[in-house]
């Protein structure tokens, strides 16, 4: 599957706030409970800056509550059952962030487009560039791409892009690596016992 480069930012900019949210931080061990990964201001001011999100200007709480608001929204795509449901969410999401597509060239970048105004405000512009980077994943009838991780005390979004979409895990070094060495141990004990 050939995804063009901003895309592909755009994509990673979509798991990587879903993986933000409390439900995909694995248990702190605490028994509080996980944590926000977006739990104040400095957090979103931090996930701007690593996402090189441009234009942010002054951040507020209803600025942190509407990015929040687009997290969860963007979850229900990821959990969408068929594409007709996660084209509809995609279009609302996309309709309500007021998108003003722009080629732009900013940033040492080739030519790309950019969905948002440019005085949008950070959740409109992470509701429109992402957004249609997910309907690009819907288009190209890959959805079942858009997952989350099979291991059971993890529950990070991720986008498959492997050839044959057989990804499982968010990533094989941490949940698949842990997961195989847990069966290679129980069948070693199984066969001691």
């Amino acid at each position: 599957m050939l995804i063009p480069h901003d895309t592909r930012i755009a994509l990673d900019t979509v798991v990587d706030l879903m993986n933000t949210a409390p439900e995909s931080q694995p248990p702190d061990g605490t028994g509080d409970g996980p944590e926000d990964g977006l739990a104040g201001i400095a957090a979103l001011y931090d996930f701007a800056e690593r996402h090189l999100i441009s234009g942010v200007g002054t951040l507020g709480e209803k600025d942190l509550t509407a990015v929040r608001d687009v997290r969860a929204r963007f979850a229900e795509v990821f959990a969408a059952p068929d594409p007709r449901t996660a084209a509809d969410l995609v279009n609302r999401l996309v309709a309500a962030a007021g998108t003003t597509p722009q080629l732009t060239d900013h940033d040492g970048y080739d030519w790309h487009v950019h969905y948002f105004a440019p005085d949008a405000s950070i959740a409109d512009h992470l509701a429109a560039d992402c957004g249609m980077a997910l309907a690009f994943i819907i288009v190209a009838g890959e959805q079942e791409r858009l997952r989350r991780c099979e291991a059971p005390d993890c529950g990070h979004a991720f986008v498959d892009l492997s050839r044959n979409r057989s990804r499982r895990y968010c990533s094989s070094r941490k949940c698949g690596n842990r997961l195989h060495v847990a069966a290679y141990r129980a069948r070693r004990k199984e066969a001691a016992g």
